[in-house]
């Protein structure tokens, strides 16, 4: 199906849901109501685009009209032949505008996310590097005022982390963040290094989309629930009662633990949040195997092994070594002010790998 067809029945659709969402009887089945509201709200970006395109293409041969008219005076001819020049270097740029918009949308993309950072190779070093990547993503929430909940934390004794995870809540967080996944390598010299070289060290993110109790659903006698006393720092009372909690999944193997709230409830609910969205990250990777061409596509595989950043603090550079992206703005992307450049690059690259990936298919 052409571009244009395939515009002509989303109108289509887009007119239908109006009038689906105008009779007086659409409010009956409210969930009904509800997705038909979501899905009419998501053309509007699609349509205003397809308007401004089919625009742009009855002006063309508006002006071609008058170019073949003999009775066209020249200052209308020569408006005409300005108009069109103009025309056709905008509506390449229209049309790719529209395709984009046209993409089949990750269903992840509104959610919220968990984000779990580890210190890796490189010790105390790689910690600390582990607190600079868990703030620069704090500092970049806060610019977006999206709101971050931490769910388990483990420091070190020089202030860096070992581990933390934390829920990020907002709009379209995963959309920005899903390419976030994976080795993050930092080079620099560490205060404790008296011969001044530089130390190599790095952290792993792995950005998982939260997952409602719709979208997985956990049987009570799949779980095994495990009760200690707090080892962490905090208040007295959570290190001398047995509030805190690990989850074991008995299906799938995998295993969350939480003990930085003092209430063995509260630290329950923030283990089996973490829980689901391990278990969906895990359902997605097993359907991503099965479509792989689609995955190979994407930017990267999503394997946390893969080394995707260098942050370098000798030349202040960062590199995604994904897309050739380099910056010198190392301090302005870790205080999460210019991070969007280079989330901007990784969405950008995305989308036309995809595009690609669909003319090479329709072709």
């Amino acid at each position: 199906m052409n571009l244009l067809a395939k515009l002509k029945d989303l109108q289509a659709r887009h007119d239908d849901i109006a009038s689906a969402l105008q009779d007086p009887n659409a409010t009956k089945d409210m969930a009904r109501y509800a997705q038909l509201n979501r899905e009419y709200a998501e053309m509007g970006p699609v349509l205003a685009a397809y308007n401004k395109y089919k625009k742009m293409l009855d002006d063309l041969q508006g002006c071609k009209d008058v170019l073949a008219d003999p009775a066209a005076d020249a200052e209308m001819r020569d408006m005409a032949k300005m108009e069109i020049d103009e025309l056709l270097a905008s509506i390449p740029e229209a049309e790719e505008d529209l395709k984009i918009k046209l993409l089949p949308k990750d269903a992840a993309d509104d959610k919220n996310i968990i984000i779990e950072i580890r210190a890796g190779t490189g010790g105390d070093e790689a910690a600390l590097f582990a607190g600079d990547i868990y703030r620069m993503y704090c500092r970049y929430a806060e610019l977006h005022r999206w709101k971050v909940e931490e769910l388990s934390r483990s420091d070190t004794a020089l202030g860096g982390l070992k581990e933390v995870i934390a829920q990020i809540v907002g709009n379209g967080v995963y959309a920005r963040l899903k390419f976030e996944s994976g080795v993050h390598r930092v080079q620099r010299v560490p205060d404790t290094e008296t011969q001044g070289r530089i130390h190599t060290s790095a952290i792993t993110v792995a950005v998982l989309p939260e997952a409602e109790e719709v979208d997985v659903h956990i049987e009570a006698k799949d779980l095994r629930i495990d009760v200690f006393r707090s080892s962490g720092p905090g208040g007295q009372s959570v290190n001398t009662t047995d509030s805190a909690v690990r989850v074991t999944h008995i299906p799938t193997g995998i295993v969350v633990q939480c003990q930085d709230e003092k209430s063995q409830h509260k630290n329950k609910e923030k283990a089996l949040k973490v829980l689901r969205a391990r278990i969906l990250d895990k359902q997605q990777e097993e359907a991503d195997k099965e479509r792989s061409d689609a995955r190979k596509s994407q930017i990267g595989s999503g394997d946390r092994s893969e080394r995707i950043r260098t942050y370098n603090f000798p030349q202040s550079r960062v590199t995604d070594h994904r897309i050739n992206f380099t910056s010198h703005a190392l301090e302005h992307i870790l205080a999460g002010e210019k991070l969007d450049e280079l989330v901007d690059a990784l969405v950008t690259e995305d989308q036309a790998k995809r595009l690609a990936s669909l003319e090479t298919k329709a072709g």
